[in-house]
């Protein structure tokens, strides 16, 4: 788990120390330059708390090496608030740093001092951070890692701008982890914010928690030692078995679906079993229900059918001794370093430093797009009403649908078939008139579930989409077609009267 260290323990020496673990080659020497450029250029600032200001991006760096990134977004995590604060400019650390330091610096840089105030302000270095992403997802990793040290000391700020940045934390950088897998930095802010936007809640949930907790971990603690031996029984090596347990804003959550009851959680606390191969995985998930009965509906495949996401596990929910019910995750390495530091496990760099591998190049369309939609809004309120509906499209939990050739469609949870067909085509959505899940003729409003797979019945002679559709879909992909179609048709009407009152003229 990461962990934001207190500001005593933090110094360049562990921050060198945490990167060789993980890269015994890198540029030490580099790293040492970026965090003595950063002092010099930081000397006699203090923050909020009162602590020497080289301290936060330290602290943003050491968050960063605890997920084992390259040593450019190291060097670049020092030297991210030099050209913001300091009188030392982009040009300056160009010089001594390089293109690609600069450029992701750049891209980490609010905007200045004067061109902006109030709402205008925050739009504008939402849509900069938007578009800086798309050209360089390591500014995000940055940003969170930036985000995540902001949020472990609010307490330094007055109590409305602690709210504020707590609830952009919440909606919009926790989700954008999430969508792109980095799902450890995704539970650290939003747990670090709930904190600050539900205390009272967060004060309930928190009680709930240590005292579920204190009466599972011996029990948790037997299961494990007996599942272990099965498993090593059936010759199947075991890297490891360890407790997850729930974070709390996850928890909060879940526990809302349940009407607050928490008898009805099952995952609080997770055994989580890692092995060398795939196919050990399905054989350990043979063995837990050839030793305990499984929950009907609760197994959950997510290696055949990975999450939007990437993520990938076997996780199956079973009556375990003394009919007390246990949640178990199964997955390799692989899939464990994916599943907690997504992007982040994926990022290979050629010499120069600026290919990523392909995994993280597949999560750039839709952070492209999402930039390409931001790039021309000229207002404040046009941009915030255009948030919103981000929040839907981008932001909210997705669910995969397949299409009868197997094809996955990534779209946001409670998306219909209507919602479907306009992620397929904007001419398969103006034409659809029915639709089949799993074999089953359903209505156009029904809810898509992840692994649902969606046939579109399409009708050519149909001149376009109803526009009674609008109450019930989801992405703004169907409600902008949706709409253009009825103001088109809107046009040509009234081009029509105009054109039959010219001839009884």
């Amino acid at each position: 788990m990461l962990l934001v260290e207190s500001m005593q323990s933090i110094s360049v020496d562990n921050l060198i120390k945490k990167v060789l673990t993980y890269q015994p080659g890198a540029d030490v020497d580099m790293i040492r330059l970026a965090f003595e450029f950063a002092r010099d250029a930081h000397e006699g600032q203090v923050r909020k708390s009162g602590e020497p200001y080289i301290n936060h991006p330290l602290a943003t760096a050491e968050l960063l090496a605890d997920m084992k990134v390259p040593t450019s977004i190291i060097v670049a995590a020092l030297l991210h608030d030099v050209p913001e604060d300091t009188i030392v400019t982009v040009e300056d650390i160009r010089k001594n740093f390089g293109d690609d330091i600069a450029s992701i610096v750049a891209g980490i840089t609010k905007l200045g001092k004067i061109k902006y105030r109030g709402i205008d302000r925050y739009v504008e270095n939402l849509r900069k951070m938007f578009i800086a992403m798309a050209s360089d997802l390591r500014v995000i990793l940055i940003k969170f890692a930036d985000r995540i040290h902001n949020l472990s000391t609010l307490n330094a700020l007055p109590p409305h701008k602690r709210l504020r940045v707590a609830l952009e934390s919440m909606q919009i950088y926790a989700p954008i982890a999430n969508r792109l897998g980095v799902n450890e930095m995704r539970a650290q802010l939003e747990d670090l914010a709930f904190a600050h936007v539900m205390p009272k809640e967060y004060e309930w949930v928190t009680g709930l928690m240590e005292q579920a907790i204190r009466v599972k971990k011996t029990y948790v603690d037997r299961v494990r030692n007996i599942i272990e031996q099965e498993i090593k029984a059936n010759d199947i090596e075991v890297l490891d078995i360890h407790g997850r347990v729930k974070h709390k804003y996850s928890l909060y959550k879940k526990l809302l679906k349940y009407e607050r009851d928490m008898v009805q959680i099952h995952d609080l606390v997770a055994l989580r079993i890692i092995v060398p191969k795939i196919s050990d995985c399905y054989a350990v998930l043979g063995i837990i229900h050839q030793k305990w009965k499984p929950l009907k509906g609760r197994i959950k495949d997510y290696i055949a059918q990975p999450k939007p996401n990437g993520y990938q596990s076997l996780h199956t929910t079973v009556f375990c001794e003394e009919g007390e019910i246990v949640e178990f995750q199964i997955r390799t390495e692989q899939m464990h370093d994916e599943a907690e530091l997504g992007i982040a496990a994926h990022w290979q760099y050629d010499e120069d430093g600026k290919t990523a591998s392909p995994k993280v190049r597949k999560q750039m369309a839709w952070v492209k797009d999402l930039a390409e939609r931001q790039k021309f809004l000229k207002s404040g309120p046009e941009f915030m009403e255009s948030l919103e509906s981000i929040k839907i499209d981008v932001f909210q939990n997705r669910i995969f649908v397949f299409t009868p050739e197997g094809d996955v469609i990534d779209l946001p949870e409670d998306a219909t078939p209507v919602d479907f067909a306009y992620a397929i085509h904007s001419q398969i959505g103006n034409t659809c008139v029915g639709a089949r899940i799993n074999d089953h003729i359903v209505s156009l409003d029904t809810k898509l579930c992840s692994g649902d797979c969606c046939e579109i019945i399409v009708d050519k002679n149909r001149t376009g989409p109803n526009p009674d559709w609008l109450s019930f879909v989801k992405t703004s992909t169907a409600k902008y077609h949706i709409k253009s179609r009825a103001k088109s048709r809107l046009t040509r009407w009234i081009r029509n009267i105009n054109l039959e009152s010219g001839k009884d003229n």
